[in-house]
């Protein structure tokens, strides 16, 4: 079973990918630097959690 996510991490990254959707990739690691380039955050665990579930929505959109 996987976590989780909160109504917070499932809205900030859904913003994210509707404003910058075009620089999310399928890359967790890139991930990490487009969300903290754009969203103003106050830890390291949920930046982390905001990538991969971003990581995640881009494998789904684009599968490949």
């Amino acid at each position: 079973m996987g976590r989780i996510k909160t109504r917070l991490v499932k809205r900030s990254t859904r913003e994210l990918l509707k404003q910058h959707g075009e620089e999310v990739a399928a890359d967790y690691v890139e991930n990490k630097k487009i969300v903290q380039k754009y969203v103003e955050l106050s830890s390291k665990k949920l930046r982390n959690i905001m990538a991969g579930y971003a990581t995640r929505l881009a494998k789904q959109r684009k599968p490949e």
